[in-house]
């Protein structure tokens, strides 16, 4: 009874082809396309000089100084007049937009504004 070609053991070439495609796989760290592999070699390389330049950046700048308590109200003044054109801006969208989103945003503006500029003012008044 002769095996047909078809049911064949592997020869050794099969082998030795199978072995080498595997170990070239290997070689290119888990397999895949080595262009592929090269990009995101050079991704991780520039993501590590940026990481790098920040933190250089960051040991380079001074701590902001501290506000001098006679300067808080002069801040205190530039929220209060922050928050007040919020606030015109946020009436200014309910009277004039449709969109139920935009507006159910320059609503939210509105409240939360509008509580912060009376809580600014009282601290103001305490001051």
């Amino acid at each position: 009874m002769s095996i047909s070609p078809c049911r064949r053991a592997p020869t050794t070439s099969r082998m030795v082809a199978v072995s080498v495609l595997a170990l070239a796989l290997a070689a290119c760290d888990g397999g895949g396309d080595p262009v592929q592999q090269a990009l995101r070699d050079a991704s991780a390389e520039r993501h590590a000089a940026a990481l790098k330049t920040t933190e250089e950046q960051q040991r380079q700048t001074p701590p902001p100084a501290p506000v001098a308590p006679s300067a808080e109200p002069d801040l205190a003044s530039a929220l209060i007049a922050d928050h007040e054109a919020a606030i015109a801006t946020a009436r200014r969208v309910l009277d004039q937009s449709q969109d139920p989103d935009l507006r159910r945003l320059a609503q939210s503006t509105l409240d939360t504004r509008t509580t912060e500029l009376a809580e600014l003012r009282a601290w103001q008044a305490g001051r």
